[in-house]
């Protein structure tokens, strides 16, 4: 049963409990597996391989005596280190947090332990989830198990690459401006950006607070609807986490797409597309056709000014979110003895925080600064608006739109490192859809001629994730 790390969730579930194999066996698969390819791939960057085994035995110790357990009990996991988990180190991948232990567990952890889930440790991040390629880490870049020479997407490469190399069953991330779907795509699993609002966000590091979504990576979309009802839901902790009816999301998985009204927007084929990922996407979408969809060209045009509304509104608020981190309230103290308070602040951010923070914080203090805030950041608050409604009004003909994940494949490790604005482009597909703080799933739907994976997004309205599931089960069935 050494491949037993290779199981989906649904899978896995069954199995344990039809007695072929214990949790602490399947954790010791997963433990093996990251014990033999990690060292290459960099996904881990805290391993709680002890709490894990005991939790595993906890979980069998029950399953022995017939209790009946839910569907994640006992699946072994890999949690972005961006979640609070209490008594394991959390990190954000920043030199300012390098030995933080949090109190206290994040909602969603809370949840998936009351689901019994076995955590493996925390996967490697961007910096305070700031880039698309996890090469923004303290602790090193992530590579992609498909060609290590190449980057794994990001922010939550280490919770896709960890998945994609078989050394977890399932994993968690972020998505605030497509830092799920974007590594999902690159490593060739599922990944799910929710509707803001739907999984609470208490006790996880914000980046930026109005565009922070909190979602799964996993093998299957069985094994997403899985994860989508065990997080799922209002939070007291989050005022952000509307009271708004939970489906019971496998339910989406049976149905079928015959007169499902799918739109393509013209804007997600068009410059900067490879040819390759759009003629893969577009022959998925005749699959799904061909089984009762219909299908149609439209257009998106203000989608082009999404990337400009992201990359003034997140900074913004990444630099008010950061702003506690000053060495003397949270994060860690400056080496050097300083004289004066505004001295220990510069040198503990200065140690603290790496390039590509500091340079977003430049550019979010500026943009809020006075006289700046009414031509940078209300701006943008405007034209985010403008592409909500744009959003809204499209729905109202389409129940559902489909468009690639990334322009292209998983580019090379450094490639991209020393020009913002190309690596800035790589989420110019995923950013749309956070703007409008509705929900996408991106799906694997082949490989290039070099044999890295693409995705493609389905991408519904608010609260409407099962429509996402319904079309990725029947593509992922054809």
């Amino acid at each position: 049963m050494s491949d037993l790390n290779k199981l989906s969730i649904a899978e896995a579930s069954k199995g344990l409990r039809e007695k072929k194999f214990s949790s602490e066996d399947l954790t010791n698969a997963c433990l093996g597996a990251i014990k033999e390819r990690d060292k290459d791939i960099n996904a881990f960057v805290t391993l709680s391989d002890e709490l894990a085994i005991e939790k595993a035995k906890e979980v069998d110790k029950k399953l022995a005596v017939g209790d009946d357990l839910p569907i994640l009990a006992g699946i072994p996991a890999g949690l972005k280190d961006i979640f609070n988990t209490k008594g394991v180190r959390t990190t954000c991948c920043s030199p300012i947090l390098k030995d933080f232990v949090p109190p206290y567990d994040a909602t969603v952890v809370e949840m998936l332990n009351d689901n019994g889930m076995v955590m493996l440790g925390k996967t490697n991040m961007d910096e305070f989830a700031c880039g698309v390629s996890t090469e923004h880490s303290c602790f090193g870049v992530t590579k992609n198990p498909y060609d290590l020479e190449r980057v794994a997407g990001g922010s939550s490469g280490g919770s896709a690459a960890a998945l994609a190399a078989d050394m977890c069953i399932y994993s968690m991330g972020t998505d605030t401006g497509g830092s799920i779907r974007q590594p999902a795509s690159l490593c060739g699993v599922y990944g799910m950006k929710v509707t803001y609002g739907r999984v609470s966000r208490s006790g996880v590091s914000a980046m930026a607070s109005s565009w922070d979504t909190i979602g799964p990576f996993a093998k299957t979309t069985e094994d997403i609807s899985y994860i989508l009802n065990a997080i799922s839901g209002r939070d007291r902790r989050d005022s952000t986490t509307p009271d708004v009816a939970v489906p019971d999301y496998t339910k989406f998985l049976d149905q079928d797409v015959k007169g499902l009204r799918i739109g393509l927007p013209k804007e997600y084929f068009g410059e900067g597309v490879e040819k390759e990922t759009a003629e893969l996407v577009r022959d998925a979408v005749k699959k799904l056709e061909g089984a009762g969809a219909i299908v149609e060209e439209m257009e998106l045009p203000l989608t082009k000014y999404a990337v400009a509304v992201y990359y003034v509104s997140t900074p913004a608020e990444l630099s008010a979110n950061l702003e506690r981190f000053d060495g003397i309230r949270y994060g860690k103290r400056a080496v050097d003895d300083v004289d004066n308070l505004v001295d220990a602040y510069f040198d503990a951010r200065g140690e603290g925080f790496g390039d590509e923070i500091k340079l977003r914080l430049m550019i979010g203090t500026y943009v809020l600064s006075a006289g700046y805030f009414d031509a940078y950041y209300k701006k943008a608050q405007r034209v985010r608006t403008l592409i909500i409604e744009e959003f809204n009004n499209v729905f109202e003909k389409y129940d559902v739109l489909i468009a690639p994940v990334s322009p292209f494949p998983a580019f090379k490790v450094g490639e991209l490192v020393n020009d913002p604005l190309s690596m800035y482009m790589a989420d110019v597909l995923t950013i749309p859809a956070s703007v409008a703080g509705i929900p996408a799933l991106a799906c694997p739907v082949g490989k290039s001629a070099n044999g890295l994976p693409i995705g493609l997004q389905v991408i519904a309205p608010q609260f409407e994730e099962g429509r996402c599931l319904k079309v990725g089960s029947v593509l992922e069935k054809l």
